[in-house]
């Protein structure tokens, strides 16, 4: 029996090989990628996978369950389509960061250890500023530079709260957390962020606008939607959550009501719908 691959690696290895392609060729490459991603992950009983030693705890590039499977699929469904819009595009970089953006994606959602999640937490972020750089405008690059310091502001934020959790529980299992001291909150501050919960919000109207617009359509799918898995998956029940959620379905409306540009109302709608998942 064939041994299934890291997805998120199967992604970020293709990218780099996607200059090297020319015309027709290139747009079969560019989805069969998903495709061989996709039959990959038929392969993957539940269990952990390719687990690597680091100092004294382990690293988890596979942990595979019902709730990370759910959320793999849909992400390389969603990357299967998105590449299929992009087709026309010519630009190697743009697809290269979509590529290695979908693979930090599917990273996010196979980990099953808090240091490889900050690599692909981290590996996400960075590759969606190059989606909205790739629109090559002074506001794109604007936008982008913003971008990177919210999320280099909740990059910090995380990694504080898992190093001071880790050495607290002695473990770097990523698994329930819930909230009930300062490095929970800490990491709880880290993926709100990337879920847009309210008054963490301003990058996503602000960025996505910006992007272009093939890569607004991967961004809109895989930064947030991989920060409710997380909260699924390390703060399933948390109150604040609900109360969070509740009033972030409302407000974006009133905004999008009086907005003249048709990206930026798609932004509202995006994350009111994102407030429904959160709550």
């Amino acid at each position: 029996m064939i041994k299934p691959l890291p997805p998120a690696l199967i992604f970020i290895a293709a990218a780099f090989l996607i200059p090297f392609f020319k015309g027709r060729l290139k747009s079969l490459y560019l989805l069969g990628v998903p495709a061989l991603v996709f039959l990959d992950l038929l392969c993957m009983p539940e269990g952990k996978y390719w687990i690597v030693p680091f100092l004294n705890y382990e690293l988890v590039l596979g942990r595979v369950d019902k709730l990370s499977m759910a959320f793999g699929t849909v992400f390389v469904l969603i990357t299967f389509i998105g590449v299929l819009y992009a087709l026309h595009v010519k630009d190697d970089p743009q697809h290269m960061a979509a590529f290695i953006y979908a693979g930090a994606a599917l990273g996010v959602t196979f980990t099953g250890d808090l240091f490889s999640l900050y690599l692909f937490w981290e590996i996400l972020a960075i590759a969606s500023v190059f989606l909205v750089l790739a629109r090559k405008t002074a506001a794109s690059s604007a936008a982008a530079f913003r971008y990177f310091i919210w999320h280099f502001f909740g990059g910090i934020c995380l990694l504080a709260g898992i190093i001071l959790f880790v050495s607290r529980q002695g473990t770097a299992a990523f698994a329930y957390i819930g909230l009930s001291d300062w490095p929970s909150y800490l990491i709880f501050a880290g993926f709100c962020l990337n879920a847009a919960v309210f008054q963490l919000h301003n990058w996503l109207w602000d960025a996505y606008p910006r992007a272009t617009v093939t890569g607004a359509v991967f961004m809109s799918a895989l930064t947030t939607k991989s920060a409710v898995y997380i909260l699924a998956r390390n703060f399933p029940g948390t109150a604040c959550l609900i109360w969070a959620g509740a009033f972030m379905t409302c407000f974006p409306i009133f905004y999008a009501v009086i907005a003249n540009d048709i990206r930026r109302v798609l932004a509202y709608s995006l994350l009111n719908q994102v407030s429904f998942m959160v709550c």
